[in-house]
């Protein structure tokens, strides 16, 4: 028996939403993340919680107050984004023009780094933070 669930990764960020299905069209629409079986619901059927995937990397999403949880998504607690997500993905400038045509707000377009990744930013419907990389040189 394995001290974590079979086929999970390490690390799952849980984000709080605003509102769970807005938030998975535009992870889904904008970021390319596909929805996994097992959302959990209210007795309303809205959804508490649902875990998406782009790749190998998952995150967790569940509305604002769900469980009892006093935490905001930036958009309602009016503060900047406390955190930021980095993800490599193969093609940078393919995901950022997907991510702007599907309602992301652009921080920086893709350019070249210092550090050897091609890189970009923006802010989601939840104004969470996004890096998205692909190395594109050795450092």
């Amino acid at each position: 028996m394995s001290w974590r669930p079979e086929n999970f990764p390490q690390c799952m960020p849980c984000l709080i939403v605003k509102n769970c299905k807005e938030s998975i069209e535009f992870y889904s629409k904008a970021f390319g993340f596909k929805e996994l079986e097992g959302a959990s619901t209210d007795e309303k059927g809205d959804i508490q919680h649902v875990m998406l995937q782009l790749g190998d990397c998952t995150i967790m999403l569940s509305p604002e107050g769900a469980y009892d949880m006093p935490h905001l998504p930036p958009v309602s607690s009016g503060a900047p984004s406390p955190m930021g997500l980095y993800i490599y993905i193969e093609n940078v400038d393919r995901l950022y023009d997907q991510a702007m045509a599907g309602g992301a707000k652009s921080l920086n377009k893709p350019e070249d780094t210092f550090w050897g990744d091609r890189h970009c930013r923006m802010l989601d419907i939840d104004e969470y933070e996004w890096s998205f990389a692909t190395v594109a040189k050795k450092t």
